[in-house]
């Protein structure tokens, strides 16, 4: 049986997916944004304040290995409603990762790295990902690689202490300034509740009535 080539990441041939410039500073805040919702907003503006960042790019990745594939909506559809929450002129929805034909954050990482050496790139996440953060692949690497900034969730100060990553690298003061890697630092503030599977599963049970009552 003939080996099946798997394909390389083309990092070289995609388009630039906002202004690029030497320096500017780019968050960078993946996920399947299923849909997406106001608590990614609120991820991307807290930190484009908190950390001085230029602009906010939005990852909307074709299938999250740590997710199932059923639910899960059309990548265009999915890009196509975080355009419709992204509503801030610095945060950029993209599917990058079509482009690049990664399906891990490391390898998505490596290839942004790689087509533009010039940004100075953070990954942003919320802090119940952080929690979940040592399932990611090579994840000491993406610590590794860049600067890490964790927005505070509800429900989630004291699960954060204990995260993997926080113990093997700690983290960052939050009066100091989000340096080069390793670092990690907690952005504390007022916390959005929304989430994707909240916003599915009220969807499910609207769904549910309809035709169940009369007109």
């Amino acid at each position: 049986m003939k080996p099946i080539k798997l394909e390389r990441p083309c990092a070289n041939w995609v388009r630039p997916p906002g202004p690029v410039a030497p320096g500017l500073r780019i968050g960078l805040l993946g996920g399947s944004f299923n849909p997406a919702h106001e608590g990614h907003l609120h991820v991307s503006e807290v930190a484009l304040k908190r950390l001085g960042l230029d602009y906010v790019w939005w990852l909307v990745t074709p299938q999250n290995p740590l997710k199932p594939i059923a639910g899960m909506a059309p990548l265009a559809e999915r890009v196509h409603s975080a355009r419709c929450v992204a509503t801030h002129p610095r945060v950029v929805v993209m599917d990058i990762e079509r482009c690049f034909k990664t399906h891990y954050s490391i390898d998505t990482l490596r290839a942004l790295q790689k087509r533009f050496p010039q940004l100075r790139f953070t990954w942003l996440m919320g802090s119940d990902n952080l929690q979940i953060f040592r399932r990611w692949r090579r994840w000491p690497e993406i610590v590794q690689r860049v600067p890490i900034a964790v927005i505070q969730r509800p429900g989630s100060a004291m699960a954060m202490r204990a995260a993997t990553a926080i113990q093997r690298f700690g983290q960052v003061p939050h009066h100091r300034v989000l340096g080069g890697a390793p670092a990690i630092r907690i952005l504390e503030g007022k916390r959005n509740p929304q989430s994707a599977t909240a916003i599915r599963a009220a969807q499910r049970y609207s769904q549910g009535f309809v035709g169940a009552l009369p007109t």
